[in-house]
C-alpha cells in the first residue's frame, strides 16, 4: 500500500469510529454534556476526571472528530504532492477538507440548537456522505493512476450504483424517525400494531404523521433489500466467478439480514443504547461497502482493457457488453461541443413531456394540503421540476451508454453523442450517476424523502428494468417499461403532500397506459430501424394490424381510465369535459390507423399522426387536471 492508501484506510476507520460513537451520544442523550463547542465548558478544553461518562463521550466525540480533520488535511496534502496529475483522486481530497469543515460547523449548530431532529438529521447526512467519499478515495488509490479511456461493460457498475444510492437514502429515512422520536410508535415487530398497515380508523390525528414516518421507513427497508438482492444476482450473473465483487455484493446481502434483525430488536428492547449503535454502526458499514462496490467495479472495468481481461461471464444481454473495440475513437471536440453533447445525452425533448406531467398532479394534491402558502408551493414546485430534470437526464444519459450498439445501426439515432464518439462510454456512465445521485439527494433535502426515493425507482426502474432487462428480450418492453415514465405525477403528489394517494396512483395509471399507443405509434413509423437493430419491439414481432390493434384497446382504457379519475378525484366538468373530447378524438384517430390494415405508407403517415396527437393529448388532459382544481 502507498502511503496515501494508508492513510486513507485510516481515516476510514476512524470515520467508523466517530459514527458510532455519535450514535453512542444520541442514544445515551450525551449531546449537551459539554455545553460550550469546541471545548467542553468555557476557559478549559479536558474534562476533569471525575467528570460524569456522558462529559467524557462526548469529549471523545470532538476529539475524534478534531482527528479526522487533521487526516483528511494529510490526504489533501499526500494527493497533491503524490498524485496531483490524478484529477479522480486529486480534487475529491481537496472536497473531503471541505466537506470535513462543513460537518464541523454542523456540530456546533447541533449543539447551538440543543439537538434538535433536523440538525442531527442533517450531521449524520453529511458524516454518511464523507464516509462515502473517503470509501471512494481508498478504492480509488488501489488502482492505477493511467487508465484506459476506454474499458469493458459497465453494466454491473449501473446497477451496484442503484444499489449503493438506495442503502443511502435509507438512512435518512432511518434519521428522520429518529429526528421524530417516531422509533417506538409500534410496539411490535415486525408487524405494526399488529397488521401492515400502520393506520386505522381509529388512529389519532396527532399521531398519524410519526405512525407513517415510522412505516416508510420499514417499507422502504423491504424495497431496499429486494434492490441489494438483484445486486447481488446481477454479480453472479454478469461477474466472472472468482470475482472478489460478486463476494462483496452477497457479503452486503447477508450484514443486511442482520441490520434487520437489529432494527427488529431496537423496537424489541425499547432502544436499549447497544442496539441503536449496533444499527446505525452496521448502517455505515454496508453504506460504506455498496459505495466500495460501486467504486470497484467501474475501475475493474476500465482496468479489465488494459489487462486484455473481461470482468464478464459470458455476454450479457445488451450492447454495453460489446467489444470496447467496436466503439469508435474519442473524437476532439471544443468546450462548447462537449457541453451540447452531455446536455443531448439528457434527451431534453423527452424531459419536457415527463415534467407536463408533475406541476398538474402538484396543483391537484394541495387541495390534500389546505392552507399551503403560495411561496412554499412555488419552492416545492421549483425543486421538484429541478430534481426531475436531473433525474430524468441521468436515465436518459445511462439509457444512451446502453443502447450505443443499436443506435449506430439506427437511421434516427446514430448522431447522438456516443455513436458520434462526442463522449466516451466512461464519462457518460459518470455523467448519468453523478445526475442520478444530484437529482435523490437534492429532492430529499428540498423537497422530501419519499419524493427522493420514488425519484430514485424512476431512475431505477428505467435503467434496470426497462432498458436493461426488457428492451432487447420482449416485444411488452414498453408496456412493463412505461412504470418509470409514469411515475412524475406521483412524484409530484408525493412532493406535496409527503405520502401517496389514490388520485396520484389513477394518474400514474393514465400515464402508463398512454405510454403503449405513445410509443407503438413511433415505432410503427421506424420500424425498420428497429428490425436492423434487432430490437423486438412489436411492430417488428406482430406487425402493423397487431400493432394497430393494441393500440386500440390501450387507448380504449386509458380513455376509461380518465373517466373513472373524474370520480375518483372529485375533478369538475372543465376537466370531464376535456377528458371526454380529448378521449374521443384519440380513439378516432386509433380507429383510422386500425382502418388503414397493413398497407405500409398509409398506415405509416396514420401513426405519425397518432403520435404527434397522443403528445398533444397528455398535454392538454394534464393542464385541464391544473385548471380544473384551481376554479372547483
Amino acid at each position: 500500500m502507498t502511503r496515501f492508501q494508508r492513510l486513507a484506510a485510516a481515516t476510514v476507520a476512524t470515520v467508523f469510529l466517530l459514527v458510532t460513537l455519535g450514535v453512542a451520544v444520541r442514544a445515551t442523550d450525551s449531546g449537551l454534556a459539554c455545553p460550550h463547542w469546541p471545548g467542553c465548558f468555557a476557559g478549559q478544553f479536558l474534562p476533569s476526571l471525575n467528570a460524569d461518562y456522558h462529559v467524557w463521550l462526548e469529549w471523545l466525540h470532538r476529539t475524534v472528530a478534531a482527528i479526522i480533520g487533521f487526516e483528511t488535511l494529510g490526504l489533501a496534502f499526500l494527493a497533491f504532492r503524490d498524485h496531483r496529475r490524478t484529477r479522480s483522486i486529486l480534487w475529491p481530497s481537496l472536497f473531503a477538507v471541505v466537506l470535513v469543515g462543513f460537518q464541523a460547523w454542523l456540530g456546533q449548530e447541533t449543539v447551538r440548537l440543543g439537538n434538535t431532529g433536523a440538525s442531527v438529521t442533517a450531521h449524520l447526512a453529511t458524516a454518511m456522505a464523507l464516509v462515502g467519499l473517503l470509501v471512494y478515495l481508498l478504492v480509488r488509490g488501489s488502482y492505477p493512476e493511467e487508465l484506459p479511456r476506454r474499458g469493458a461493460s459497465q453494466r454491473f457498475t449501473l446497477v451496484a450504483a442503484f444499489g449503493a444510492v438506495s442503502t443511502f437514502v435509507l438512512l435518512l429515512f432511518g434519521a428522520n424517525v429518529t429526528a421524530l422520536d417516531a422509533a417506538l410508535v409500534f410496539p411490535d415487530w415486525p408487524l405494526m400494531n399488529g397488521g401492515i398497515l400502520p393506520l386505522g380508523a381509529d388512529t389519532p390525528a396527532a399521531a398519524a404523521g410519526l405512525f407513517a414516518a415510522h412505516a416508510l421507513h420499514r417499507y422502504v427497508a423491504a424495497a431496499v433489500f429486494v434492490i441489494l438482492v438483484l445486486v447481488a444476482i446481477a454479480g453472479h450473473r454478469w461477474l466472472a466467478r472468482e470475482s472478489r465483487l460478486r463476494r462483496v455484493a452477497d457479503g452486503i446481502v447477508l450484514a443486511y439480514l442482520v441490520q434487520v434483525v437489529v432494527g427488529g430488536l431496537q423496537v424489541l428492547t425499547r432502544l436499549e443504547p447497544w442496539t441503536r449503535t449496533l444499527h446505525v454502526a452496521l448502517g455505515a458499514v454496508i453504506w460504506a461497502s455498496a459505495a466500495a462496490l460501486v467504486v470497484a467495479a467501474y475501475y475493474e472495468a476500465r482496468v479489465a482493457a488494459t489487462a486484455g481481461l473481461t470482468a464478464q461471464k459470458g455476454r450479457a444481454p445488451g450492447g454495453d457488453d460489446a467489444d470496447a473495440s467496436l466503439d469508435p475513437e474519442p473524437q476532439t471536440h471544443t468546450a462548447g461541443d462537449s457541453v451540447r453533447a452531455y446536455i443531448a445525452l439528457m434527451k431534453p425533448r423527452i424531459i419536457e413531456v415527463l415534467l407536463v406531467t408533475t406541476v398538474p398532479a402538484m396543483v391537484l394534491a394541495t387541495r390534500e394540503v389546505p392552507g399551503l402558502p403560495v411561496l412554499d408551493w412555488f419552492r416545492l414546485t421549483a425543486w421538484t421540476l429541478i430534481c426531475g430534470t436531473l433525474a430524468a437526464g441521468s436515465a436518459n444519459a445511462i439509457n444512451q451508454v446502453l443502447e450505443r450498439d443499436i443506435d449506430q445501426l439506427m437511421a434516427r439515432t446514430r448522431r447522438r453523442p456516443l455513436p458520434a464518439s462526442a463522449v466516451t462510454p466512461e464519462h457518460a456512465v459518470v455523467f448519468g450517476i453523478a445526475l442520478g445521485v444530484i437529482s435523490v439527494g437534492l429532492m430529499a433535502w428540498a423537497v422530501n424523502l419519499v419524493a427522493a426515493f420514488l425519484t430514485l425507482l424512476a431512475i431505477g426502474f428505467y435503467v434496470v428494468v426497462y432498458t436493461m432487462l426488457l428492451k432487447r428480450s420482449t416485444p411488452q418492453n414498453i408496456v412493463i417499461g412505461g412504470a418509470a415514465g409514469a411515475l412524475p405525477p406521483v412524484i409530484g403528489w408525493a412532493a406535496v403532500t409527503g405520502s401517496v394517494g389514490i388520485p396520484a396512483i389513477l394518474l400514474f395509471l393514465i400515464v402508463f397506459y398512454w405510454t403503449p399507443p405513445h410509443f407503438w405509434a413511433l415505432a410503427l413509423r421506424i420500424r425498420k430501424d428497429y428490425a436492423a437493430a434487432g430490437v423486438p419491439m412489436l411492430p417488428v414481432v406482430k406487425g402493423i394490424a397487431e400493432t394497430s390493434r393494441q393500440i386500440g384497446l390501450y387507448t380504449a382504457l386509458l380513455v376509461a381510465l380518465t373517466l373513472v379519475f373524474a370520480v375518483v378525484a372529485g375533478m369538475g366538468p372543465l376537466y370531464l369535459v376535456a377528458a371526454i373530447v380529448l378521449g374521443g378524438l384519440f380513439l378516432w384517430r386509433a380507429y383510422v390507423l386500425w382502418r388503414q390494415g397493413t398497407a405500409p405508407e398509409a398506415s405509416t403517415a396514420q401513426a405519425v399522426r397518432l403520435y404527434r396527437y397522443s403528445i398533444t393529448y397528455l398535454t392538454l388532459l394534464f393542464v385541464a387536471v391544473a385548471i380544473d382544481s384551481l376554479i372547483f
